[in-house]
């Protein structure tokens, strides 16, 4: 285990992010189910893509009768794509994870699978054992407990001998990350066609193509704009400004905040700059991961933010809310958590504080952004949790001109 220790300084220079977790995980699992050789690049060595190249080996490896094992290690996305995939593919595995993985829900594939032919056994969470062959027809689930059901069953049902439909009962939520799984299967000729209420998806089809190129990770730059407009000076490089991706919401969120914002379309760079902050509304149903940025951004703003549509939240990493609450409260911030939402008024000055990092990458990120510009020391536990998605970022941090030191102990 270890800790990160930080003491105020502020962010200036230029950043390139890492490729997208979200589009390497969708890309990966595409290539695999391709039927010719396809290079994904560029990749990140993050926990969860490793976890996501480990368990497409074994489902390499796994047949219809003895039973593989696949680790999804603390990965979500590799859990909740890959258990459909394995259904369409006919393939008897048992699926496993660690620290919050075996407690996530994924009660939609339990009650769905069994009426498709898949046998699964599971006592609410993992393990889950599943068995048989995927049969296609009509899914339906609903649209706002999480989009990766709806992600998983993209990828599968083009596998089926015939179509299916998947059919939302209630309206999406995080619609970006599905748009973002739309746009990955067609650059590999899989097509899908959106319907009133879902999605149609014609059966028999194959994966096909030589290459995939893995954009920028804007859910990362969040932490750059908010160091940038809190009081630094940050440009991000490298960046896609009509890419698919939700989070690229960002560039205008931080200019409604009040920041100075500089986008270059041709360069692919925006740059960052320190602003007169004020509160503003926001509604995060699309972006859940920017939350923790936000809510740091927000805590240095004059005035009160509500940030909205936060409910799924409660089952990230780490219960998200609760999280960044304590957390800020702790900095001596003025917040407030509950229902679907978290208020802020913001404009106190934070002070350093031992905090926690919940073991969640996006909590220990945004609170060492926050650590810049609070009074005194601050210490966080679980500093470690970056390597899940951002193994370089306290590299990136102080080359920036951070200051941050990571210390590692068997005692923490």
């Amino acid at each position: 285990m270890s800790e990160v220790i930080l003491t105020p300084s502020s962010l200036c220079g230029s950043v390139t992010l890492p490729p997208s977790k979200s589009a390497a995980h969708r890309a990966l699992i595409c290539a695999a189910l391709s039927d010719c050789s396809c290079r994904v690049q560029p990749l990140s060595d993050s926990v969860d893509i490793c976890a996501t190249q480990r368990a497409l080996q074994s489902l390499s490896q796994a047949d219809g009768t003895h039973v593989t094992e696949i680790d999804c290690a603390e990965s979500g996305s590799t859990l909740r794509f890959l258990i459909p995939v394995a259904a369409a593919l006919g393939k008897a595995v048992r699926f496993v994870g660690h620290g919050k993985l075996p407690t996530r829900p994924i009660g939609d594939y339990l009650r769905l699978l069994p009426q498709h032919g898949v046998q699964c056994v599971s006592t609410g969470g993992l393990p889950l054992e599943i068995r048989g062959r995927l049969t296609p027809g009509t899914f339906a689930l609903a649209g706002d407990v999480s989009s990766q059901y709806i992600t998983g069953l993209l990828l599968a049902l083009p596998l089926c001998g015939a179509d299916s439909q998947i059919v939302l009962t209630t309206p999406l939520q995080s619609a970006s990350y599905v748009d973002m799984t739309l746009d990955v299967l067609r650059l590999f000729g899989v097509r899908v066609q959106k319907t009133e209420n879902g999605y149609f998806v014609p059966g028999e089809q194959c994966y096909h193509a030589p290459e995939y190129t893995v954009e920028a990770d804007w859910s990362q730059a969040a932490f750059y704009f908010a160091a940038g407009a809190i009081g630094g000076d940050v440009t991000v490089q490298g960046v896609d400004l009509h890419s698919v991706q939700g989070d690229r919401a960002v560039v205008e969120l931080t200019r409604r905040f009040g920041a100075e914002v500089t986008a270059d379309e041709a360069a692919h760079t925006v740059r960052i700059r320190r602003g007169a902050l004020h509160g503003i509304s926001i509604d995060a149903k699309d972006i859940p991961d920017m939350v923790p940025a936000l809510c740091v951004m927000a805590a240095f703003a004059k005035g009160k933010t509500v940030i909205s549509g936060v409910e799924r939240l409660r089952y990230k990493e780490s219960d998200r809310i609760a999280s960044v609450v304590q957390n800020l409260q702790a900095m001596g911030a003025d917040v407030s958590g509950g229902g679907d939402a978290i208020v802020i008024q913001g404009g106190r000055a934070l002070h350093g504080a031992r905090l926690r990092g919940f073991n969640d990458h996006r909590i220990v990120m945004a609170f060492s952004v926050a650590a810049l510009y609070a009074r005194g020391e601050t210490v966080m536990d679980d500093a470690e949790s970056i390597r899940k998605s951002y193994p370089d970022f306290f590299e990136d941090y102080n080359r920036l001109g951070g200051k941050a030191w990571v210390q590692h102990s068997d005692k923490i």
